[in-house]
């Protein structure tokens, strides 16, 4: 059967793409967009038959029409301590300093945004109802929140005027925070008084997996609901092909005959994340991430982005949570 898939081209799905890895019973289509585009044209329209998806959209539909299956595949993982951005006007040096504060975030339900929150408020003390959010677009104007949202009354969010990004507030002062999962324009130009919260931050995120364990999931992937239903069988098929070509990925990394990036101690970096992490630092599977998707899963119900709180099983086809046994 063809099968279109849309996802961005990263080093474990690379074999997918260029055809290493084929898909049991499937001619595929790859298409190489770029995941705002992806999860645009796959929530608003279907277009695809599987796709990348934002986890916290793909939580929030199972609350609506429920359009979508997904498989624990997991393409983009991302610690996000990193994606804090302050106006050191605004007087803050450390997380509690952002209680009281506005905080602008490209939509109140991303999912950076949501492990963003759910990490202050567990690990340093920055209740999510303390700050009052502000949504719109980050580098372009007119980005506005998905409709369906319905906070508790703790939880402030308006808003921006819709000729202003965050990005130009940030560096105005007229908001004192960002949190987004791409670096504003007004921190890459260094815009005076723009930085990270955590400027060192490499050594925050190893000690926060150290204590937790956790490796934040971004993105998942889905199939449409539709399709699955006709064909039960393509969920297991696309899990096994995803696994496959991240284990191609995995060997790349390690190769020193010839360097597979232009990073010159990415081998030494690879095995430094392997010593940390574990061996299968990037896995697949509901019962390698539970605490993972049990944690976000809490978030995204404590926030008022879930009705109720859902098991991480409830999340994937039924297919692809046992393996048969020799």
């Amino acid at each position: 059967m063809r099968l279109s898939l849309a996802c961005w081209d990263y080093d474990r799905t690379q074999a997918i793409a260029d055809g290493r890895v084929t898909i049991e019973g499937v001619k595929l289509q790859y298409l190489t967009l770029r995941v705002e585009e992806t999860f645009f044209r796959m929530v608003t329209y279907r277009e695809f038959d599987v796709a990348e998806m934002s986890l916290s959209t793909y939580v929030m539909s199972k609350f609506a029409d429920d359009p979508f299956i997904a498989i624990p595949v997991f393409p983009s993982r991302v610690f996000r301590h990193s994606s804090i951005f302050i106006n050191e006007r605004s007087g803050i040096r450390e997380p509690k300093d952002l209680i009281g504060k506005r905080i602008g975030v490209p939509e109140y339900q991303i999912t950076a945004a949501v492990w963003i929150r759910g990490m202050l408020a567990d690990e340093y003390a920055v209740p999510v109802e303390s700050v009052e959010y502000l949504t719109g677009g980050g580098e372009d104007a007119g980005r506005s929140e998905k409709p369906g949202l319905d906070l508790p009354a703790g939880i402030h969010v308006r808003p921006i005027p819709p000729d202003k990004t965050l990005a130009q507030m940030l560096a105005a002062g007229e908001i004192d925070a960002l949190y987004t999962a791409a670096a504003p324009s007004s921190f890459v130009n260094a815009s005076p008084g723009v930085r990270r919260l955590w400027p060192d931050y490499v050594p925050v995120e190893q000690a926060y997996f150290a204590k937790t364990g956790i490796f934040p999931i971004m993105h998942t992937v889905v199939l449409r609901r539709d399709l699955y239903e006709r064909h039960r069988w393509l969920a297991m098929e696309l899990y096994k092909a995803f696994a496959r070509a991240k284990s191609l990925a995995y060997s790349d990394l390690y190769r020193t005959t010839a360097l597979k990036t232009m990073r010159p101690w990415g081998v030494a970096e690879a095995e430094a994340v392997r010593t940390l992490m574990g061996e299968d630092f990037w896995a697949y599977g509901a019962d390698a991430n539970r605490p993972t998707l049990e944690t976000f899963l809490r978030y995204h119900n404590e926030q008022g982005l879930s009705k109720s709180l859902i098991a991480p099983d409830d999340l994937f086809a039924p297919e692809t949570l046992q393996a048969f046994k020799i």
